[in-house]
């Protein structure tokens, strides 16, 4: 019977660990820091009220509200940290957060001398292209992209 009891006690410390995960791993705008990954979207909720939102380097990421006035989407642009903040219908500031994007984990960069190659490693490695790539290797991987978007239009 204690260990019945026992067992209970564990299962809803740990259900309650793994609802508590769940509701950290959703950004809120007032959190000190918000990471996103680099050519990535990720939908974070804002305060109530919110009317405008600011981007301090639109370079590094850029936000768009949705009509919900709830929601909004941060898409990692380029690496670094700049900072958001939100206005209220009157102007006035009622959150702000630091962004940060970071690098993708499912990436391999080949550093051959001075040329990079961006390889995209999810499942399997694949020419990508990234930030800091060779103009040669990211020229001829554009046009690889291009030809097969056009070879892929004309079967339709």
């Amino acid at each position: 019977m204690k260990f019945a009891t026992s067992s209970r006690h564990l299962i809803a410390i740990a259900f309650s660990a793994f609802a508590l995960a769940g509701l950290t791993a959703q950004a809120v705008a007032n959190d000190k820091s918000i990471l996103v990954d680099i050519d990535y979207a990720r939908v974070v909720k804002i305060p109530d009220g919110a009317g405008t939102l600011v981007i301090g380097n639109p370079l590094v990421a850029d936000v768009t509200m949705l009509k919900s006035n709830q929601l909004m989407v941060i898409t990692g642009k380029s690496f670094g940290t700049t900072n958001l903040i939100v206005l209220d219908r009157t102007g006035a500031q009622v959150g702000e957060s630091l962004i940060t994007v970071v690098p993708t984990h499912d990436k391999l960069v080949m550093q051959r001398g001075p040329h990079r190659e961006s390889y995209s490693c999810k499942p399997d490695c694949m020419p990508s292209i990234d930030l800091g790539d060779d103009k040669e290797y990211l020229g001829q991987t554009l046009e690889t992209m291009r030809l097969h978007d056009s070879a892929a239009a004309t079967k339709r």
